[in-house]
């Protein structure tokens, strides 16, 4: 008798060529090769979502959701400050417009389609207001410290902090960060369950055996690493295409963070779906929340151990733009029940965000 393979095997191979494909962009097989490159990234994205899938029904809620925002977060985290290191002074606002692109596409546009999905299929959905609530008290106090402060300090002159206050800012994102990890795997676990599960989310399927948990979360991080070093490969191609239709290049930083946000967005939208709205929400917040705690942090040691200048203040069009994000995904949410018009508002000012990056 034939044995079956535990996992699907398009999700294994897919991985294996990726990495193939961007060793051997060394060959110079031209232009055409890039659209080969483009291809296993998609590939990519898809099997990182079946194995994050796999991992998430084995650890069950939040735990599984917090494991693919944090993995993609620190691959990002790593890709920025490589990027630093060796694209010199002219990388200094590189944090700063990665982080603002991946909050705005997760709290506007990742968002705002699951709640039009769900609304769509299942007109209203519920999920835990607590949850929701924390993350966003989290969210909102250190997008507002890292991101809007430092325009209004009087220590040093621009949109800059200074090393020690630098250095403070990235203690208390850490703090806020950790803190809320703390409250969402332990004291509070409950408010992040589906409230339709009772404290049991594995009750509709049998959960994957151990071994084939730990095949998918190793194969996770294969396809989370090859995705981004794809999305770096392929920067300069999508920067040309940007130039050659007139965008400026900033488009370019959202382009970036869509692709590494990707897998997130997959698994989010397919929780919705399947009317577990809970789910696409943790893995939204959560995402949004390791992306800023977790990169602030990290690039300021970077700043301080290379004494290169960080520039995190945003202009005051993006200003409004998070703040409006803010108060409408809070207001949103506020009470915990969803449905296509609270979407189809956050895919508005989605859509307005990326046509002022190319019309400012």
């Amino acid at each position: 008798m034939k044995k079956k393979l535990p996992l699907p095997l398009w999700t294994i191979l897919i991985p294996i060529l990726a990495w193939i494909a961007y060793f051997g962009m060394s060959l110079e097989l031209g232009n055409l090769y890039s659209f080969v490159l483009a291809a296993v990234l998609i590939g990519s994205v898809l099997a990182a979502v079946h194995h994050a899938e796999v991992v998430a029904h084995r650890v069950g809620e939040p735990y599984g959701t917090l494991l693919l925002a944090l993995a993609i977060t620190v691959i990002e985290v790593a890709l920025i400050v490589s990027l630093m290191l060796t694209g010199g002074p002219e990388t200094t606002a590189l944090a700063r417009d990665t982080v603002l692109a991946a909050v705005m596409i997760i709290l506007t546009g990742m968002i705002g389609l699951c709640l039009v999905v769900g609304g769509a299929r299942f007109k209203e959905q519920v999920f835990s207001a607590q949850g929701v609530s924390a993350a966003l008290i989290a969210l909102t106090a250190i997008l507002v410290l890292t991101l809007i402060l430092p325009n209004y300090t009087t220590s040093t002159a621009g949109p800059v902090y200074t090393s020690a206050q630098l250095g403070f800012v990235a203690i208390v994102s850490l703090v806020l960060y950790g803190t809320f990890v703390l409250v969402q795997t332990v004291r509070h676990r409950d408010f992040f369950l589906p409230p339709e599960a009772d404290g049991d989310e594995d009750v509709h399927a049998d959960p994957p055996t151990k071994a084939v948990a730990l095949w998918s979360a190793l194969l996770l991080l294969i396809c989370l690493g090859i995705v981004v070093l794809l999305a770096k490969a392929l920067a300069p191609d999508i920067e040309l295409a940007v130039v050659n239709a007139g965008a400026p290049k900033s488009l370019v930083g959202v382009i970036i963070a869509a692709v590494v946000l990707l897998p997130e967005g997959l698994a989010a939208y397919r929780a919705a779906k399947k009317n577990r709205l809970q789910t696409s929400l943790n893995l939204a917040m959560g995402s949004a929340l390791a992306s800023i705690g977790l990169t602030i942090p990290a690039v300021a040691i970077v700043s301080m151990v290379t004494g290169m200048t960080i520039t995190l203040g945003i202009d005051m069009k993006s200003t409004v733009l998070l703040l409006l994000s803010l108060f409408t995904i809070m207001m949103s949410l506020a009470t915990g029940r969803t449905n296509i018009l609270q979407g189809i508002v956050l895919l508005v000012i989605f859509a307005v965000y990326l046509f002022t990056i190319v019309a400012p």
